[in-house]
Formats: structure tokens, sequence, C-alpha cells
């Protein structure tokens, strides 16, 4: 990529949260009982409501619940799937997409764990178009949503405008034996690969050092602060879960934007200052020289 250009960086990570919602395979449907139940009202197993199995005056509640033991010749089989015996799950994964100074781009939940191809379904819908794609995608497991779009062909799409990188925390757990991950998803090469991941910057006594040019970690610190919201998100419906997230994400946004107005505007006056002190100095100076020598106490 061109040092010239411009570069946009956008980060992702995912966190653990989200409403209860039916316990079956593959099923995120509000629960038909919110208080205690565990099953939408298309799932819903544990109501008989005086359903009958055809044939038969045999309440299909207790066909059901019945025991191999209590199978008899007189009674159809059933053809049925077997709940789970797990108490009201929760949305696996809340994916967020952030610019790294912290602003929310777009969030997205999975129903179950963040895996690598709707990791790369997340990023088509979000970036459908070239013009509006990254120069580069964090993220913690770089390497496996690499290896996903080479599998997939979607990598000859996505090679003539983005990278793939690993964020800093987690580059450092990962394997020195990993070449890919080492290879191509460095967040800080030195050997001039990715000039614009990188940037030289001087301390107190003038020395220069490298420095990461973005803050990779934008999404693990937007995680901390969701956190702390998460034993009110998870008791929440669907509905009211997607809402709360949704208008909590816009407020942390807004947040961010207006730290940087800040910081900006007191930049802007610290420069201001900097310039009146200076040219107070130069017109001190010059006062100076034109006193003449014989009347300098």
């Amino acid at each position: 990529m061109n040092i010239d250009t411009i570069t946009n960086i956008i980060v992702i990570d995912g966190i653990v949260m989200g409403p209860r919602h039916c316990a079956f395979e593959d099923c995120d449907q509000k629960l038909e009982n919110e208080r205690n139940g565990v099953f939408c009202t298309e799932h819903k197993i544990l109501h008989c409501d005086n359903f009958k199995e055809p044939n038969t005056k045999t309440c299909i509640r207790r066909i059901l619940h019945r025991t191999d033991n209590e199978r008899l010749d007189w009674l159809p089989p059933v053809n049925r799937q077997v709940a789970p015996a797990h108490d009201n799950p929760l949305a696996a994964n809340i994916q967020t997409i952030c610019a790294p100074c912290g602003v929310v781009k777009a969030w997205a939940k999975f129903t179950k764990s963040e895996g690598p191809v709707q990791i790369l379904d997340f990023l088509n819908k979000v970036y459908p178009t070239e013009e509006s794609r990254p120069s580069y995608i964090c993220i913690d497991k770089a390497y496996v949503v690499l290896q996903a779009a080479l599998l997939n062909g979607v990598w000859e799409i996505w090679s003539h405008t983005s990278r793939l990188i690993v964020d800093s925390y987690h580059y450092i757990n990962h394997h020195t034996t990993n070449y890919i991950c080492r290879k191509w998803c460095n967040p800080a090469p030195l050997n001039g690969s990715a000039p614009n991941l990188v940037v030289v910057e001087y301390d107190i006594n003038g020395r220069p050092h490298y420095k990461r040019a973005f803050n990779t970690q934008a999404c693990e610190q937007l995680n901390a602060w969701l956190g702390g919201y998460q034993s009110i998100l998870n008791r929440m419906t669907v509905a009211n879960f997607n809402w709360t997230i949704h208008a909590l994400l816009f407020i942390h946004t807004q947040k961010v934007i207006q730290h940087q107005l800040n910081r900006a505007f007191n930049n802007d006056n610290e420069e201001e200052e900097e310039e009146e002190q200076a040219g107070d100095e130069y017109d001190r100076e010059e006062e100076e020289e034109d006193i003449p020598d014989d009347q300098i106490v």
C-alpha cells in the first residue's frame, strides 16, 4: 500500500452477551414465556394445549415425555427433535466494528460464537463496494479469517483494497511458528511492508523510537465499557435488548466524538498560546535591540 494515500483502519471484536431466546438449535426467536420459559411459540413442548396424536386419544405431551420403557406396541412411533437440556440460552456474541478512536461503525448479533464465515458475511454487508472498504481490518483471529477467505474465494475480492492484521494484544500471544500470522497479519512490521502502521516518535531526550500509528484495542476498550451493563442486558427480551444495545453504542459514539472535539479545541488553544508567547519574546528582543548601549543599566 502507498504511504501517501489515506489509510483507513477498522477494528473488529465481540463480547458474549445477549437476551434470552429459544433453546432449540439454531433458533433465536423470543421466548413464548419470558418469565420462566425456554422455548419460542413454535418450539414450545412444555405445554399440552390438549393436542392429540393423530389416530389416537393420547395427549402429545405424554408421548413426548414417555421413556423408552413406556413405548407400547399400540402407540405410533414419534419422530421428534429432542430439546436441549440447558436453561435460557443467550445470544453468543455481539460483534462490533470500531474506528481506532473508538467510534462504533456497525454492530451485529451472532446467535453462536464468532466464526470466520460469519465475520466475512458481516464485512460484506457493511462494506459492499470497493470504495467503502478499509485499508486494514484488525481482528484477534485475522489469520483464521484470512484462511477462510482464501478457501471460499472471497479474498480475491478483498485483497485489492484491504489487508487483515491481528491486534497488538493478541499478536504477542500467538505462536511464533504461526507463519501466516507472522508473515501476513503483523500489526507493526518493521520491514517496510506496511509503513502506514508504524511511525517514528521522539522521546523527551530527542531519541527516536518506533510506535504503532493506530489504536488496535478500540473494541477491547468498548467491550470493557459494555460489560458494565451485561447483567441488565442479559435479562431483557430480544426486542428490548436490540434497542438498548443500539442506544448504548450510539451514546458511546457521541461521547467519543465529543472527546475528540474537546481534545482538538484544547490543542488549538495550546498552539495559540505558544505562538503568542513566541511573539511576545520576539517583540521583547526587538525592543532590547532598539535601546542604546549607554542607556542599558
